[in-house]
């Protein structure tokens, strides 16, 4: 009787650990640890747990750990070229980790967002955009015969566009660019369109590295600024990603790099 209590004790202490073994490669035991590990990354990255899952996963685990088993008994995890690159996995992997653990210690919260939208919004106050109309071509006595035909209204400057331009974009349209800042042109084409009013028309073209520019300001209007929630997206990234820029600036900074 004592050695079937003493037995059956000895198998309640070993019960534990051979449940948290999952599975077995060549000896090599697959923890249930290990298999929450994996489950757990991949709900982080969106997945949802379920038994299915767990069997994929499980059967995921097995397939590597035998082929990770086949390439160490060839010797490949002693190769140069091999160590190089797992260790450059490593350092990429812990990078990432560094970079995520500074965010959660600092992070971009909506008063921060809030700032940095109103700072901007401030910058745009007072900026334009203009509705253009543009012909492209190759020289300038072209582009200055097209300008006197236009004022002396021989052609319509679409019609002259559709027939002349060469944007093939913007041509078939009769020169239409639609509405945007100055900003969306190369310097020399918005300089241009800054000093001409509502209807007016270049009265000399526009060289730029496209070629010679007749530009026509239809219209133009205030910039309307978006709403908070349209860009909130866009400038938290900016901001997450000034801040790890920041952060790395600093460690490299405070490192002793001869």
């Amino acid at each position: 009787m004592k050695r079937l209590a003493v037995f059956a004790a000895s198998c309640a202490i070993a019960l534990p650990v051979y449940a948290q073994t999952v599975a077995s490669v060549n000896g090599q035991a697959i923890t249930q640890a290990k298999l929450d590990q994996f489950v757990a990354l991949l709900i982080a990255q969106g997945a949802q747990d379920s038994p299915e899952l767990r069997t994929q996963v499980k059967q995921e685990m097995v397939n590597r750990l035998v082929a990770v088993q086949a390439a160490e008994k060839a010797g490949l995890d002693k190769q140069p070229e091999v160590t190089q690159e797992v260790e450059l996995a490593r350092q990429g992997i812990l990078v990432r980790a560094l970079m995520a653990d500074y965010l959660k210690k600092n992070p971009v919260t909506d008063a921060k967002i809030q700032a940095e939208y109103d700072k901007i919004k401030q910058e745009q106050a007072g900026k334009q955009e203009y509705k253009l109309r543009h012909i492209l071509v190759k020289d300038e006595k072209a582009a200055n015969d097209l300008i006197a035909a236009i004022k002396s209204k021989k052609v319509t400057f679409e019609a002259a566009a559709k027939k002349d331009s060469m944007d093939p974009g913007s041509g078939q349209n009769g020169g239409d660019l639609g509405w945007g800042p100055t900003s969306n042109y190369v310097p020399e084409f918005a300089q241009a369109v800054e000093g001409l009013k509502k209807g007016e028309m270049t009265s000399k073209p526009v060289q730029t590295q496209f070629g010679w520019h007749i530009i026509e300001v239809e219209d133009s209007r205030p910039v309307k600024f978006p709403d908070l929630a349209e860009v909130k997206p866009q400038i938290e990234e900016m901001m997450r990603q000034q801040e790890l820029a920041e952060y790395q600036q600093s460690l490299i900074k405070n490192a002793t790099i001869k």
